[in-house]
């Protein structure tokens, strides 16, 4: 009886594991025709995106203007795709720590939103896809994001600027068309009442001549005021001015660069040597305000609107300068410049590609239904809704098919403070497809300012070097060179500019520099590019 009982204990188990493996085998299929039916509710046209409601949780910085569930864009947005959200929006200057802590704590959103590539870098990208934290959005691409994949095969450089060693896309990015997205910075403006006062007629075109209008914005009183108080040309730290001028000597980069297939670190080139004996002529002769490296962007801003600036930098000249747009039409753009050392016109530009600002986790149960949703803000009518917001608020149709914008709340100091409170496309970099909004009235200003840029930055504007992937031991030693390394740049280009370090010094710069591994530095972004230029 013993024995039988031991049997029938022994049977009895073996049916509740072989009924155990029988029901995780079941919940194993429905959980696969689960996810494969959810792929099918995915609508892959029109809205909804999904018949059933789903939420999903996205992070995102938030900039504080309104609370994004309260924001009109996405509550219509969410009617229209039937997909809810909880928002996890910390402020931009806490983002990046508390992503870092999702990362390590396994607790990560559905969804990444708008980090950039400053807070999900493309190191993260690699990391965190071979890991399998980021999903591979290409397969995804191919099946649900038409937008988006029409504008990978209008321009291939998108796909082989986010495609990372492995063969995967993990972030999808901001593609930039407007007017303006060749911009390698904010632009050098004239002041135009001064180059009407003294009768120029023709911009300078090379570093002499710009030496010669400098002289004659310090001498000769060009805002009539009596007082020699006129400052020829003036920046913050070099920050602005400095790409214009480094193009001016035949360099893109403030740092790595290829000329043509080869890379090269600038900073150690007779070309930087060159830049650097310029604007240390310019700040020894007072040309260059020798407050440039110890005052403010608004202390910068309060001498425009003193009419004290003959050649500065901003966004727009009337952010300096406090005048109305009717008459910054009169302040040119600057010229792009040759030299010497390079007598045909370099100029940087930007290639329109900011990585990092969408990416979808392992916890999204929903893949399908993320990628369509933010594949509509590649298309023009998703970028313009994104935008603007939806109609009622900023905007309204005009009969004659134009938008007409409206009043803003009083409550708001701006109408781009008023936007910030009605979509989320408010100062980050937000995944969609940046271009001119159709339909949308175009001023006098807005005319000027595409017709400058096509004329002197797009004709000339070349990626100073691509958006490239480093492999983990590649980053790794990248990582331990880079922030010495441009540290000590840094440090080095005011002190020679200003002359606490006299030029005569060059030889020891750059023995420091190579004793910094700057060619092994080189060396990895060089295997880098070339590895781009295969994909």
């Amino acid at each position: 009886m013993k024995r039988k009982s031991i049997y029938l204990l022994v049977i009895y188990l073996l049916i509740g594991i072989l009924a155990a493996c029988s029901n995780k085998a079941d919940t194993e299929t429905e959980n696969g025709e689960a996810a494969s039916s959810s792929a099918e509710e995915v609508n892959k046209e029109g809205f909804p995106i999904v018949d059933e409601q789903i939420t999903l949780s996205l992070m995102a910085p938030g900039t504080g203007i309104a609370e994004w569930k309260d924001m009109p864009t996405l509550q219509e947005y969410a009617e229209q795709t039937n997909i809810d959200f909880e928002y996890i929006t910390p402020p931009m200057s806490d983002f990046q720590t508390r992503l870092n802590l999702a990362f390590a704590s396994g607790d990560t959103p559905d969804i990444i939103f708008a980090a950039g590539s400053d807070n999900l870098t493309p190191a993260m990208e690699v990391d965190y896809g071979r890991q399998g934290v980021l999903l591979p959005l290409e397969d995804l691409i191919d099946e649900y994001a038409p937008n988006f994949k029409a504008l990978m095969e209008e321009n291939p450089e998108i796909r082989k600027s986010i495609t990372t060693n492995d063969g995967h896309i993990y972030a999808l990015p901001v593609i930039n068309q407007h007017p303006t997205s060749a911009w390698p910075a904010g632009p050098l403006w004239y002041n135009g009442e001064w180059l009407e006062t003294l009768g120029v007629e023709e911009l300078p075109q090379t570093t002499d001549e710009l030496y010669e209008l400098l002289v004659r914005f310090r001498d000769e009183d060009p805002n009539g005021n009596g007082e020699a108080d006129e400052i020829p040309l003036i920046d913050v730290k070099m920050n602005s001015s400095r790409a214009w001028f480094l193009a001016a000597f035949g360099m893109k980069a403030w740092g790595i660069e290829a000329v043509g297939d080869e890379v090269r670190y600038a900073p150690t080139s007779d070309n930087y040597l060159e830049y650097l004996t310029y604007m240390h002529q310019l700040y020894d002769e007072n040309l260059l305000d020798p407050e440039t490296f110890s005052h403010s962007d608004e202390q910068k801003k309060a001498k425009g609107q003193e009419d004290r600036l003959g050649l500065f930098p901003d966004w727009f000249s009337f952010f300096t300068t406090g005048q109305p747009e009717e008459e910054a039409i009169n302040n040119p753009m600057f010229q792009p410049l040759t030299s010497d050392i390079s007598p045909e016109i370099v100029l940087p530009g930007n290639p329109g590609i900011n990585r990092g600002a969408f990416a979808i986790t392992n916890n999204n149960e929903h893949p399908e239904a993320s990628i369509r949703w933010v594949d509509y803000l590649y298309s023009q009518e998703g970028r313009d809704f994104f935008d603007q917001g939806p109609e009622g608020y900023l905007w309204e149709m005009g009969e004659d098919g134009e938008r007409e914008f409206l009043d803003i709340p009083e409550e708001f100091d701006s109408s781009e403070d008023y936007r910030g409170s009605l979509t989320p496309a408010y100062g980050i970099p937000v995944p969609m497809l940046v271009d001119l909004v159709e339909g949308s009235p175009r001023s006098d200003f807005d005319l000027f300012i595409e017709a400058e840029t096509q004329e002197k930055v797009d004709a000339y504007a070349e990626t100073p070097y691509p958006l490239t992937y480093l492999t983990d031991e590649e980053q790794e030693i990248v990582n331990g060179i880079e922030v010495d390394l441009m540290s000590y740049v840094e440090q080095m280009e005011a002190k020679f500019i200003t002359g606490v370090e006299p030029l005569s010094n060059w030889d020891a710069y750059v023995s420091t520099i190579e004793s910094m591994n700057v060619d092994q530095y080189v060396e990895i972004h060089q295997e880098a590019y070339d590895r781009w230029a295969s994909n």
